[in-house]
C-alpha cells in the first residue's frame, strides 16, 4: 500500500490507515515529509519530499510516486515506453 502522508490536519487519520494495513499483515511505502520520524517507524520503506508547504506538496510528492509506477513497471517486465491497449488518436482538420 502507498501512503502519502505528509505532514498536515489529516495526519492522524493516515496514521490509523498505516496502522490498520499493517495489522492485516499489508506492508506500507510512504511518500513523508523529510524529518518525519514518526511515520518513518510506523511504515516498511518511506520515500521523503522536502518540506515545500501544503500548497506545493502535492506537485512535489507525484515525483516519487512517478519513479515509483516506472520502477515497479520496469521490474515486473513492462514496456513503459510502448504501453498496451493505448491507441493513437489522431485528429485532422
Amino acid at each position: 500500500t502507498v501512503a502519502i502522508a505528509p505532514k498536515h490536519a489529516l495526519r492522524t487519520k493516515m496514521i490509523s490507515n498505516i496502522e490498520q494495513v499493517q495489522a492485516r499483515g499489508g506492508r506500507v511505502i510512504a511518500v513523508i515529509t523529510e524529518g518525519d520520524s514518526e511515520i518513518t517507524e510506523l511504515a516498511d520503506q518511506v520515500l521523503p519530499i522536502p518540506d515545500v508547504g501544503p500548497w506545493l506538496e502535492p506537485i512535489v510528492a507525484n515525483v516519487p510516486l512517478q519513479l515509483l509506477a516506472y520502477d515497479v513497471a520496469t521490474a515486473r517486465g513492462f514496456d513503459v515506453d510502448q504501453p498496451r491497449n493505448l491507441a493513437k488518436t489522431v485528429t485532422v482538420e
